[in-house]
């Protein structure tokens, strides 16, 4: 079970990484079509540097995405991103003006530090979508 958790995280992970990789490669595709292109890209790369474990999840990500991605989906999945990174901006916004309220400079500076966090995963999920609209 212990080798199964790796691997499903390496496995979300690349899943995740896919759309930004397959934008360099294959600046045409979109959606689903970018995403399978991605792991491909990476299942290559996993090949040639010899790594039969990231192979083998990549390969399971690439059977998922084929079975079951649609560029519905996806842009419904990416919509849902931006709505939870819009509800985190202002969760973490009202959070800073409370810190300000009590005038604690330390607190005032993580507050800051972590909105400035949220507003890049924000712009980040926002960019994601609109990949798919291109």
């Amino acid at each position: 079970m212990k080798l199964l958790s790796p691997l499903a995280v390496l496995t979300l992970c690349s899943v995740m990484a896919a759309p930004l990789m397959a934008d360099e490669d294959a600046p045409g595709l979109t959606g689903c079509a970018a995403k399978k292109q991605g792991i491909i890209n990476q299942i290559e790369l996993a090949k040639s540097r010899g790594n039969a474990d990231q192979q083998a999840g990549l390969e399971t990500a690439l059977s998922e995405v084929t079975a079951h991605c649609t560029d519905a989906s996806l842009k419904k999945e990416r919509e849902n991103k931006v709505l939870d990174a819009k509800h985190e901006v202002s969760t973490r916004q009202a959070d800073l003006e409370k810190a300000m309220k009590k005038g604690d400079a330390e607190k005032i500076n993580k507050r800051k530090d972590k909105l400035a966090q949220s507003r890049k995963e924000l712009q980040e999920a926002l960019d994601e979508l609109d990949e798919l609209d291109k």
